[in-house]
């Protein structure tokens, strides 16, 4: 019997406003005219990467899996030298790598989040250097070392450390020479450029088209790379965004409202928090120190104030029993969500509110809630079982590692997601 592959690309921030154009490119053409597509893929809360993709391989809402941010909480310290959720053991809950390894099945991952020592046949885990490691070293520590110092070998002079498009040019080097002569049954690889671009340039632009036309092309020779393999007619394509970006203006820096009442302060020049907004991009959670439930009260009431002043653009303060309905850690007692054009940022020595277009500067973020209009990402599912040319309707990022595991005949366990059997012959 013929060996049953599947190929995961993690096309981030592959959203529904970029559909209309991506789909008239040709290899994301001929996939979506053979397979089963949705537009409508529900992300989950707040819509950062890594805890979206911690859900993609376990099934699970951040509830279940604990990873709630990308990076864990590191108060005054600055993004750039911030830790990240970049390990496997942060999750909480099985995962679809370590099912897999136990059925006795090659696996493969590239640059994919939380994958850090995970039991991965082929790993270079999404990890970055910060405060002065250094780079190659720390991924050979948390990676599959000879392959990972192989791929570097053969492809390293492609990428100019993490500026695109040269980082996803090297990923997609190393994912075509994997499949060719690995040829692993279950291969997970994470594309940014989109994202970063996003990020950059905002969501609108020539930039979106450009990025568009590389992506497809990196699908395309991934696809000949199967057939080159000779595991084409075995292997089932899973493309999928992970969350939208909206574009922002303002850069809303709550900590000062809590610095100028007090609540954050210094001592002997170290800063010091009774409480803390920890920023999530549109959402942002909020952190009290254990007990003090003076601050606790004191930091809402001054949050509740700012949501009625239009210049901080929070659109809600949610409270445990909407977190609970949308299935956030369970550790936090309040979430803020902002409005369109606005976002979170942690400082708080910053002004309140940073308008970036007085600036000259164009940015786009994600993090805000599945709710937020035309917010859904895509979805296709091409492959040798799937039914041609459906539309599956409304799915959601917990259903993808189920789906996996339906593909491959793997017993994930118990799962928030299902498996979209649907899509299938």
């Amino acid at each position: 019997m013929a060996k049953k592959h599947c190929i995961v690309i993690s096309y981030d921030a592959f959203s529904k406003d970029n559909w209309t154009a991506a789909k008239e490119l040709p290899h994301l053409k001929s996939l979506i005219e053979h397979g089963a597509t949705t537009t409508k893929v529900e992300t989950v809360y707040p819509s950062l990467t890594y805890v979206i993709h911690a859900s993609y391989v376990t099934g699970n809402y951040p509830n279940k899996h604990h990873v709630y941010h990308n990076n864990p909480f590191q108060p005054f310290v600055r993004e750039m030298d911030q830790d990240w959720h970049w390990f496997l053991s942060d999750m909480k809950s099985s995962t679809i790598f370590e099912t897999a390894q136990k059925k006795g099945l090659k696996t493969a991952a590239l640059l994919w989040p939380v994958s850090g020592k995970a039991p991965i046949t082929y790993n270079i885990p999404e990890i970055r250097a910060v405060r002065g490691e250094n780079q190659a070293l720390k991924i050979l520590k948390n990676g599959s070392k000879l392959f990972t110092l192989a791929m570097e070998m053969k492809y390293g002079k492609i990428r100019q450390g993490i500026q695109q498009p040269y980082l996803d040019d090297f990923t997609t080097a190393c994912a075509v020479d994997t499949i060719k002569n690995k040829k692993p049954e279950l291969f997970m690889l994470h594309l940014i450029d989109l994202d970063d671009s996003k990020h950059l340039k905002g969501t609108k632009g020539s930039h979106i088209d450009d990025v568009l036309s590389r992506m497809d092309r990196r699908i395309g020779a991934i696809i000949n790379a199967t057939k080159e393999a000779g595991t084409y007619d075995e292997t089932t394509f899973l493309i999928v965004g992970d969350h939208s970006q909206l574009d922002v203006r303002y850069k809303v820096y709550l900590n000062r409202l809590f610095a100028d009442a007090g609540l954050i302060y210094e001592e002997a020049g170290i800063p010091k928090w009774r409480v803390y907004v920890q920023a999530a991009g549109g959402a942002a959670y909020l952190h009290v120190q254990h007990g003090d439930t003076e601050a606790y009260k004191q930091a809402l009431s001054i949050l509740r104030k700012a949501m009625h002043d239009e210049q901080y653009g929070i659109e809600e303060i949610l409270e445990r029993s909407e977190l609970d309905s949308l299935h956030v850690d369970p550790r936090f007692a309040i979430m803020l969500e902002a409005k369109e054009g606005y976002c979170f940022e942690d400082d708080y020595k910053q002004e309140p509110v940073v308008d970036i277009h007085a600036q000259g500067k164009v940015y786009a973020t994600h993090g805000y809630l599945p709710s937020k209009p035309d917010y859904m990402s895509n979805l296709i599912i091409a492959g040798p079982t799937v039914r041609q040319g459906i539309d599956l309707g409304e799915v959601r990022v917990v259903d993808i590692g189920p789906t996996i595991a339906s593909i491959l005949d793997l017993p994930l366990g118990e799962t928030d997601g299902r498996a979209l059997k649907e899509a299938f012959r």
